[in-house]
């Protein structure tokens, strides 16, 4: 049996507002099995996206334990964590967050210059992946000059350059209108399909829902509801 890419073992989220503590999340136990496509749904502030960033260890949990590609993120100091969420995750947001004044390309290629000098490899890669993602016209096009829909899909090219084993997409959708929404998605499937890439998508767009693997419902820090659509083959 292959092991998980991602356990989150009986998680528990706090945060201190004042003499308050706030529980956002409230003792979740999840598994994501490797290339799966998992969409998390459920009305805001139930801790979706808390869960999400937790699952890329962008943030850490006041207890339990989350293993990604059977590594504890728990037993790793600030900078080897950086490392590890640099070459194992790939991240898309709402707001695409590309830096102004570089190149499509440029953006893209950033991610792969954190740890180690870009060499042609990455190079190529990069240029690959924005042709994957359809821009390899735009490549030296400036945010400005492009589109929202293309602004995304370089943020999805940047998400994917250092070949990561998780992609994890946080509303990536909600900045867009119905059109480019759905090419988005289309993107992320193909991707997926593709490189054989898990793919977790927090979202409130339930359209999304109809050909992920498993749909799951978050309600008040916990899992509600949970529908397995379609078998990973």
């Amino acid at each position: 049996m292959t092991q998980p890419i991602i356990e989150v073992k009986n998680v528990y989220k706090n945060y201190v507002n004042g003499p308050q503590k706030v529980e956002v999340i409230k003792g979740i136990t999840l598994t994501v099995q490797d290339g799966e496509v998992i969409v998390i749904m459920g009305p805001s502030g139930v801790g979706k996206s808390t869960l999400l960033h937790m699952m890329g260890a962008l943030d850490l949990p006041t207890s339990g334990d989350i293993f990604i590609a059977g590594h504890n993120i728990l037993k790793y100091k600030n900078d080897a964590l950086a490392k590890f969420r640099n070459q194992t995750i790939g991240f898309v947001f709402q707001f695409h967050h590309l830096l102004p004044e570089f190149t499509a390309y440029e953006n893209v290629l950033i991610p792969s210059m954190m740890h180690l000098e870009a060499t042609k490899e990455t190079k190529e890669y990069t240029r690959f992946i924005l042709e994957e993602v359809g821009l390899g016209h735009r490549l030296e096009h400036k945010p400005s000059e492009l589109s929202g829909g293309e602004q995304q899909r370089v943020a999805v090219a940047r998400a994917l350059v250092n070949k990561p084993s998780v992609l994890l997409a946080d509303e990536p959708t909600g900045n867009l209108d119905n059109h480019n929404s759905k090419m988005l998605y289309e993107l992320l499937l193909k991707l997926n399909q593709k490189f054989d890439q898990t793919l977790v998508i927090v979202t409130h767009d339930e359209h999304m829902t109809s050909r992920a693997h498993r749909t799951i419902e978050l309600d008040d820090g916990r899992i509600g509801n949970e529908l397995t659509r379609l078998k990973k083959s």
